[in-house]
């Protein structure tokens, strides 16, 4: 095989850890109704439950982010695929809230290696000008794994294998066997065999250690950081992605619970929020291509906004045919959906920026990003507490989209 070839299996193989990754993730989002009744939680608990990974993004994902640019993304993503697949296993077992919380904390820092690994192994391995469909090949290995949760997961394997604590259990023990494939990967194919053009310019080691030899201190990292919060474009990009994870986090957790409050069958309701992450597949796939055509990811970023704004404010008209909910949450996933790759495009992109502080950039949209990413799914089961409806917590989140149209219009990519 050439190394074009290596270079897409490669690609190939990231896109499953991170289809791991996201099976693991909504795999309690799916079983919600089911862990709360077991375990006895509150509505508000289960907001917490459901937004503790983003939440956990916040303190971890910047450094997360620096680690990944120094320790390259081989050895990230197989430290994540590890650490979150040991997670899982640990979740069947738990007893109480707070195991169960402190475990899927492990989940989101195993998850964030993975988050900020593919944009720069995609970094590395493909020219800028052609980064767009390799992003979209591995966004669409994430909406495979939420959508698994949902339709296999929660619809078809755990019901078979008797809940949901034989199939965390399952979920874990492939996903380890899988890190054990990745790290063979890293052991037969270095990464510097592979390395494509632009990639090659962003550091002379192999992904493994820093240009100097190691690590280079605490005042390299701050270096790097300040470089990046100092560009202008990273700071309208980071709005874009609490507006982002606030709305993607929070309808996809409480979607299939929404729903259901609403008189939907649990299944229809399951089948419902996988059609929501397939509209998010669509947006995906469209979103960074019609970007490309028209040369402005920021305007294309707006767009989806403000289609995340009209979509959720569907969803907060009572008394409408079922159809008008759906079709709105349907144009909200296409919205997220093409936002998605979009902020993990535009950083390489920037001046300043470049492959070699992608991860870098990456992490600070997602660190101060999943403020947004926990708020969403916190505030919509809080307001339930406390009011009795699930209307205050979207409206919230369809007011957030507008930001999200604002900030896009200012970013210049």
């Amino acid at each position: 095989m050439d190394r074009s070839g290596l270079r897409y299996g490669l690609l190939g193989l990231g896109t499953l850890a991170y289809t791991s990754l996201m099976l693991v993730w909504f795999s309690v989002a799916a079983y919600l109704a089911e862990i709360v009744a077991e375990l006895g939680l509150s509505s508000t608990q289960a907001g917490l439950l459901t937004g503790a990974i983003p939440l956990t993004y916040v303190p971890v994902a910047l450094f997360s982010g620096v680690v990944t640019d120094r320790i390259g993304p081989y050895r990230a993503i197989g430290i994540g695929l590890v650490l979150f697949g040991a997670a899982q296993v640990g979740r069947a077992g738990a007893e109480s809230f707070a195991v169960l919380l402190g475990l899927t904390v492990v989940v989101g820092v195993g998850g964030t290696t993975i988050t900020f690994g593919l944009p720069k192994l995609v970094a590395e391995l493909f020219p800028t000008d052609a980064s767009g469909k390799p992003s979209s090949v591995y966004m669409l290995g994430s909406f495979a794994g939420t959508a698994a949760a949902f339709s296999l997961g929660r619809g078809v394997v755990g019901p078979m294998l008797g809940g949901w604590r034989p199939l965390f259990v399952a979920i874990g023990v492939g996903v380890l066997a899988y890190a054990a494939l990745w790290w063979l990967v890293v052991y037969l194919a270095p990464l510097s065999a592979l390395r494509g053009p632009a990639g090659a310019g962003a550091d002379d080691h192999d992904g493994t250690a820093s240009p100097d030899g190691g690590v280079r201190g605490v005042a390299g990292l701050r270096r790097d950081v300040g470089r990046v919060f100092r560009t202008p474009a990273m700071r309208w990009l980071v709005v874009v992605g609490v507006v982002y994870l606030l709305v993607v986090h929070g309808l996809q957790n409480w979607l299939a619970t929404v729903l259901r409050a609403r008189g939907v069958a649990p299944t229809l309701a399951a089948t419902v929020t996988s059609a929501f992450v397939a509209a998010e597949a669509v947006g995906t796939l469209t979103m960074p291509a019609v970007s490309d055509r028209i040369g402005r990811r920021g305007g294309v970023i707006a767009v989806c906004g403000a289609g995340c704004a009209l979509g959720t404010a569907t969803l907060l008209v009572p008394g409408v045919p079922f159809a008008i909910p759906v079709v709105g949450a349907l144009v909200v996933g296409v919205g997220v959906g093409g936002i998605s790759p979009l902020v993990r495009m535009v950083p390489p992109e920037l001046d300043g920026i470049g492959p070699a502080l992608t991860g870098t950039a990456v992490g600070l949209v997602f660190a101060v990003g999943e403020l947004g990413g926990f708020l969403g799914p916190f505030l919509v089961g809080a307001l339930f507490d406390a009011t009795g409806s699930y209307a205050p917590g979207l409206a919230v989140v369809g007011l957030s989209c507008l930001v999200a149209v604002v900030a896009g219009w200012r970013i210049p990519a």
